[in-house]
């Protein structure tokens, strides 16, 4: 399986049902059972990142050629021009290849931040919503 069959796959898995309502009015006038704008779902944000983590992982290992490399240089030792070539082709390679090992390890860390700092966030609105005169009046 390509690299980009397997990145579509994993990519189309991750994002299997996810939801986002944005810029709309919630179907209830009082606002409730309405939902709202923007629903964070853990499962599915969790496999986001796990799944850049992995992809993370794997181009750490299998994105490196040291085979390309020493090829390049046998090539040049013999005086073959293509040697040249493979070593600049291989040198955009691997710094490609860091390229998308750093993105992805963005894209972890910060589905992880964001899932850390939502429930941070939801704790404290709850802690303040029900110290607040305001729930006296729901109950």
């Amino acid at each position: 399986m390509s690299f980009d069959e397997e990145w579509s796959a994993a990519r189309a898995t991750a994002t299997a049902g996810v939801t986002m309502r944005l810029n709309q009015v919630p179907a209830d006038p009082g606002g409730g059972g309405g939902g709202g704008d923007l629903e964070l779902n853990q499962d599915h944000i969790g496999a986001i990142g796990s799944e850049a983590y992995k992809l993370h992982t794997r181009l750490q290992t299998d994105g490196k050629h040291a085979a390309t490399a020493e090829a390049a240089g046998a090539l040049t030792k013999e005086a073959f021009a293509s040697g040249a070539a493979l070593l600049k082709a291989n040198s955009a390679w691997e710094s490609q290849v860091k390229t998308l090992v750093a993105a992805c390890a963005n894209i972890s860390n910060g589905l992880n931040y964001s899932l850390a700092s939502h429930a941070k966030d939801e704790q404290q609105l709850q802690a303040d919503f029900t110290a607040s005169a305001i729930d006296k009046y729901l109950k």
